[in-house]
């Protein structure tokens, strides 16, 4: 013990760890030889072994102490991400009640029972939706521009405050675009699109978008978890250097075998396109960029991402070749 904490080396509790990264997070630790406690909402249908708290709903009354007990850190991830076609009658509401206020709850909680770090894995949407010409860094002043970004930056406040309040070790994570095996909605659609042979209007975009591969991610988390200089901070985190939409399409085709085919349609009428159909947002998502700058990380707990970008998207089309059967 160390003024009333447990110290590195013991259990790590994982929220969201049936989720795409969450299931990366308990497979990196455990090859870490780190001992893991799932949180989940509900019973494991097929009762796995290992350990299991099952928590129900997250919300500010949310009975942690089972789930808490003899845990060194945790590992935050559960959340209300985006909502396509939301039926909430006050989605920032409900937002701010799973996000901001469940999280608050649990790193109190965390606190009182003893845990010695809390890493809480948030959104670079904390920073703000696009860059121009500068990389997002940890240092710029929030920008969030809808409910779930401001939901998690409430939260990012609320999780430091009690490690200032309590001496709980807090780590912000902010990643971007996450994407390998099992990835959904656009990114799986652009990799489908390019697997096809379909043409896309893409070969004109000169953007600068960073991604995180979802090992890469786990990496930076479990590192977290432990390393000294990260205590206290946040950080944004990247494969590496950013890449354009039509640099990232071209990769994508040598990782699937496939030729890219790329149209040199200018960006302009290609956002012009998308807004008559109302794909407006997916059109700026495409054309605009959103780099951030991870040299904090690096520099604070000697992370270097243990994957490149290629690899990265070679893993990511084997799954998606495997899962359609090619």
């Amino acid at each position: 013990m160390r003024g009333g904490r447990v110290t590195g080396g013991g259990t790590v509790l994982v929220t969201g760890a049936r989720g795409f990264v969450g299931r990366a997070v308990c497979q990196a630790l455990e090859a870490a030889g780190r001992p893991v406690r799932r949180a989940l909402r509900t019973p494991p249908e097929d009762a796995p072994g290992g350990d299991v708290a099952v928590v129900g709903d997250l919300s500010e009354a949310t009975d942690w102490s089972a789930a808490l007990r003899g845990v060194d850190a945790v590992v935050h991830l559960a959340a209300r991400v985006h909502v396509m076609n939301d039926t909430a009658a006050d989605p920032e509401a409900e937002y701010d009640r799973v996000n901001h206020r469940a999280t608050a709850a649990l790193a109190r909680a965390a606190a009182a029972a003893g845990v010695r770090r809390f890493v809480f894995v948030s959104t670079v949407k904390v920073n703000g939706e696009a860059t121009d010409g500068t990389p997002f860094r940890e240092s710029d002043a929030p920008a969030p521009s809808d409910p779930y970004g401001r939901s998690k930056l409430a939260a990012e406040r609320a999780v430091h405050a009690t490690g200032a309040q309590t001496g709980l070790e807090t780590v912000v994570i902010r990643p971007p675009l996450v994407y390998g095996p099992g990835v959904r909605a656009n990114f799986a659609a652009l990799l489908g699109a390019v697997a096809r042979g379909l043409p896309l209007p893409l070969g004109g975009v000169r953007n600068r978008r960073s991604l995180v591969y979802v090992g890469n991610l786990a990496h930076a988390i479990v590192t977290c978890v432990d390393a000294p200089g990260a205590a206290g901070g946040t950080f944004l985190v990247s494969d590496g250097p950013a890449v354009s939409t039509a640099e990232l399409v071209r990769r994508m085709g040598v990782a699937l075998g496939r030729p890219a085919r790329l149209l040199p349609v200018p960006p302009g009428l290609i956002r012009a396109a998308a807004g008559l159909l109302g794909r407006s947002g997916a059109a700026e998502r495409l054309t605009s960029s959103l780099e951030v700058d991870d040299g904090a990380l690096r520099r604070a707990a000697g992370w270097v991402p243990p994957f490149t970008l290629d690899q990265g998207l070679t893993v990511t089309a084997a799954d998606y070749r495997s899962r359609r059967g090619a």
